[in-house]
């Protein structure tokens, strides 16, 4: 099962024990942040990367979230839930790291996230 990873840039430097924890669940990590980096270091229209991370979502069989919601986090939910896939939501616990599986009800949303869609 392919799983596509979507975490917000503040939490940018969990990315490889984000896709450890996949592998972890039996699942394959598609981890944008560790396809394209933080947008190639600004070497590549955003853009572009923007269609790439699409692209691989629709390939995915789930989306998993993990942490906080940014705008663009809630558009990979948005496509997810367009596409019917399984979505789920981890709150990321810091010391000591470990991810806990959440319902939609308790994720936590960073600021103006949400006034992207209303």
């Amino acid at each position: 099962m392919l799983v596509f990873t979507a975490m917000s840039k503040k939490r940018f430097y969990l990315r490889a024990h984000i896709s450890k924890f996949v592998f972890e669940q039996g699942a394959i990590p598609i981890n944008p942040f560790m396809c394209f980096d933080y947008f190639l270091l600004d070497t590549v229209e955003r853009n572009k990367v923007r269609e790439a991370n699409s692209k691989l979502l629709n390939i995915c069989d789930e989306l998993w979230v993990f942490g906080e919601i940014s705008d663009g986090v809630l558009r990979e939910i948005k496509q997810a839930k367009e596409n019917n896939k399984r979505i789920r939501f981890f709150k990321i616990v810091d010391k000591p790291l470990k991810f806990i599986e959440i319902s939609e009800d308790e994720v936590e949303y960073e600021e103006d996230a949400l006034a992207t869609f209303r």
